[in-house]
């Protein structure tokens, strides 16, 4: 079980933390992501970090604003948004990727049906 939480209204610019906490023994093994979904739009990758936090991908339209870390003895992943924008505003959600390896690679990465267990979401608005 995942749940998310740090959501919130924020100025332009302004930066917000998310908190995903895990229960259940496969998070350590797993690759974890971030998606987002915005008003009448399609859930979007955001991030991903394998296992044991070595590496991390990000979409382009978050690269070099957001940064992905896990705790994975406390069982936590935070995604920290800085220098966020209006285009920013959607619901964003942690999961969990299917794959036993830890990892994903390359097109793996990024769509939502290589995740088989999901948070409830959690509402970020950017906005003056």
């Amino acid at each position: 079980q995942l749940q998310a939480s740090g959501g919130g209204l924020v100025q332009p610019g302004g930066s917000l933390r998310l908190s995903c906490a895990a229960s259940g023994r496969t998070f350590s093994r797993s690759a974890m992501g971030w998606f987002r979904q915005a008003p009448g739009k399609e859930r979007e990758f955001v991030a991903v970090i394998t296992f044991s936090g070595v590496s991390t991908t990000y979409a382009d339209s978050v690269k070099g604003r957001f940064t992905l870390s896990r705790d994975n003895a406390k069982k936590t992943l935070a995604l920290q948004m800085n220098s966020l924008k209006p285009e920013d505003t959607a619901v964003y959600y942690c999961a969990g990727h299917r794959s036993p390896t830890g990892y994903c690679s390359g097109p793996t990465c990024y769509p939502t049906r290589e995740y088989d267990y999901w948070g409830q979401g959690t509402q970020v608005t950017v906005s003056s």
